[in-house]
């Protein structure tokens, strides 16, 4: 079979484990820093490979190599060849059918919810700003399936999908978008604020990294009271830069709170390229300065979302402190709606989206499932269709839901009634 190389990665403080993925031609290791035992051996399909500094990049454990074919002598692994014959395929040990067929309802559901917002825009159906989380579906569905209704989750300005992915209610989201009473925060918030802390959803903001301090102070929370959830934070590349988020990472990795750092890296702050505002290779190589793991995702598995984010929760709750996921994705629509009608030049090829396109969220955890014999096309298909019906019964009962009344203007502003003249 094909053969992958397994490199030295220097110095390693405890067993290391290894995954890769049946479309990568090579085996991509992490150097690891002395004094950070941390560093994981990874792999990444080629065209995504680069010198990774400290990040570590997970694939799924349904390709986990056989522990038999590493081997660890005075912490160095070995250097030597793994045939296929290594690899054990252990998915339908791993995740039920349930959980794989409930990501793809989420990714699903995001999916249409997010083309019937573009269509309803295009109609003038609602106003304000929209930013599709279309491309992105499996970072959101691969963390929150992870979680429970009780873990807390902050979004930022492009959330519809992570309430979704939580199991918000798509009536109420839809109602919110419209401006109408029927809406999770009654009409008052729209596209930037949803929030449900029935599922765990503190909510999002349009403030760039405004959320990362919220989240963290949820963990802190947890921690003081003694409680066992979890929170994590969903944010963009830009954001990233952001004094609050150092700040934020900083204290959590000080106070070892239970909080998940997910980073969705889609490639590009608006139009500006994260290879050109971001210092090191790898977002995730800046966990090595708050001594917490850093760990690169395939941002378009969803089940290696799910896999990485159920090992950092998994330490959360052991109380051993915060964990940065990098998920490398894309948006496949602009920015924001209405953007490509005012800005001056392109950004990004179409090429580049293309490329990017041929590993649709949805399709990649779609043939896995076909793949592994856990679900079958016409269920596959059946929930989409599903999901489909769902959106479209949202879209009904926003557009039937009645605008705020103007009595309401100032309610909902302050924990008690505010005093009006």
């Amino acid at each position: 079979g094909a053969e992958i190389a397994a490199l030295p990665c220097g110095d390693l403080s405890g067993t290391l484990p290894c995954f890769h993925r049946p479309s990568v031609d090579a085996c991509v290791m992490a150097p690891a820093l002395p004094y950070n035992p941390l560093a994981l051996l990874v792999a990444l399909p080629m065209e995504f490979c680069t010198a990774l500094s400290g990040g570590v990049l997970w694939q799924p454990k349904r390709f986990r190599v056989a522990a038999h074919a590493v081997e660890f002598v005075n912490k160095k692994v070995s250097q030597r060849k793994l045939r296929a014959s290594d690899i054990e395929e252990s998915m339908a040990a791993d995740i039920s059918k349930d959980t794989l067929m409930l990501m793809l309802e989420r990714m699903w559901r995001i999916r249409h919810f997010e083309l019937k917002v573009i269509e309803v825009y295009g109609l003038g159906e609602f106003v304000g700003a929209a930013h599709p989380y279309i491309g992105e579906e499996a970072v959101a569905v691969g963390a929150c399936v992870a979680m429970r209704d009780t873990d807390y989750i902050a979004g930022n300005h492009r959330s519809h999908g992570h309430p979704i992915a939580k199991g918000a209610d798509l009536n109420k989201a839809m109602a919110e978008i419209y401006g109408r009473s029927g809406g999770y925060c009654k009409g008052k918030g729209g596209s930037m604020h949803l929030a449900d802390f029935s599922v765990g959803i503190l909510g999002e903001s349009g403030i760039v990294a405004s959320s990362v301090p919220i989240a963290t102070g949820a963990a802190l929370a947890a921690k003081l009271q003694g409680k066992d959830f979890i929170s994590a934070v969903f944010f963009g590349d830009g954001a990233s830069n952001q004094g609050a988020c150092h700040e934020s990472m900083n204290l959590a990795s000080v106070w070892n709170l239970p909080v998940l750092f997910i980073c969705e890296n889609n490639q590009y702050a608006v139009t500006t390229s994260y290879k050109d505002t971001v210092s090191t290779e790898r977002i995730s190589d800046r966990a090595q300065a708050y001594n917490m793991p850093g760990v690169l995702v395939d941002g378009q598995d969803a089940i290696a979302m799910y896999e990485a984010s159920s090992e950092a929760i998994a330490r959360a709750r052991a109380g051993e402190g915060p964990t940065l996921i990098e998920a490398l994705t894309y948006r496949f629509e602009e920015h924001s709606l209405g953007l490509d009608r005012i800005r001056k030049s392109e950004y990004r090829s179409k090429e580049e989206i293309d490329k990017w396109r041929e590993r649709d969220p949805i399709d990649v955890l779609t043939k896995n499932i076909l793949d592994s014999g856990m679900g079958t096309k016409d269920e596959c298909d059946q929930v989409s269709d599903r999901a489909h019906a769902a959106v479209e019964e949202a879209v009904e009962f926003a557009r039937n839901s009645p605008f705020p009344d103007e009595s309401e203007l100032y309610e909902d502003m302050y924990s008690a009634e505010m005093p009006i003249p």
